[in-house]
């Protein structure tokens, strides 16, 4: 008998969305280690059964696991002292208070960019606007201008390239690092500028802010497995606090 899957790849990205965000909002009203901990071990639960390589869900992860380091490490140092004092120079004071912070922080980092990561991994863009605009039913001028802007980003990189050697084809680019890498960046910003002026005005002519009556070339619906991934989302974060109030950690930020 196998075990049952949890079909992320297919789920809808604003059911994605509104899963992760779940989780996040929930796990933002205390600071404590029981309830990111809790969270924590089942996202690595429904990562085992989502179908998703452990590798790339791994590699993803790294920015957000360094960034939890270094916040935990922050606060582990210059946190607010309480209870036994460890370690004490200058404005450095370890003691029983910030490390238990620091740890319930890092927890809750992982616990917040986990989802994140494992819900959003290989989303088509397209879909997402889909969702957004007929779903959601956020303007569609946002949302189609956004996509647009999301799909130029990638030529950023190229047009780097094509203004540096065209500078350097022309002799003012031969000196100062600095300098040139200011230049070519205050022209990059007016090149994406006056392209984005024009995209505008092209998807403008063509229909795309057309209103009340524009049409979509995809249908955007929520199924019942899309249901499922909110009410798993919803499921974690709800368990968590649970957990986290039975133990007797749970503490709402505002009272801090």
């Amino acid at each position: 008998m196998t075990a049952p899957r949890v079909d992320v790849s297919r789920a809808n990205p604003v059911a994605r969305l509104i899963a992760a965000l779940l989780i996040g909002v929930m796990l933002i009203f205390s600071i404590d280690w029981v309830s990111a901990l809790t969270a924590l071990v089942l996202e690595t639960v429904l990562l085992l059964f989502s179908g998703i390589p452990i590798g790339k869900v791994l590699r993803r992860s790294l920015p957000v696991v360094i960034a939890g380091l270094l916040t935990a490490l922050t606060i582990l140092l210059y946190g607010q002292p309480s209870g036994t004092v460890h370690a004490q120079f200058l404005l450095v004071t370890i003691s029983d208070g910030s490390i238990v912070l620091a740890t319930a922080t890092l927890l809750r980092v992982l616990a917040i960019g986990l989802p994140s990561i494992l819900l959003f991994l290989d989303i088509d863009p397209t879909d997402l606007a889909d969702g957004l605009a007929q779903i959601l039913r956020l303007p569609a001028r946002f949302v189609l201008g956004a996509l647009a802007g999301f799909r130029l980003i990638g030529l950023l990189q190229q047009d780097w390239r094509y203004l540096g050697y065209a500078r350097r084809a022309r002799g003012v680019a031969d000196h100062g690092r600095i300098r040139r890498s200011a230049g070519q960046a205050f022209a990059l910003l007016v090149f994406a500028v006056r392209r984005g002026a024009k995209l505008a005005t092209a998807m403008e002519a063509r229909g795309f802010g057309a209103y009340p009556t524009r049409t979509w070339a995809r249908e955007s619906t929520l199924s019942k497995s899309d249901f499922s991934i909110i009410a798993i989302g919803a499921a974690i974060g709800a368990t968590s606090i649970t957990v986290a109030v039975l133990a007797g950690t749970w503490s709402f930020i505002g009272a801090r």
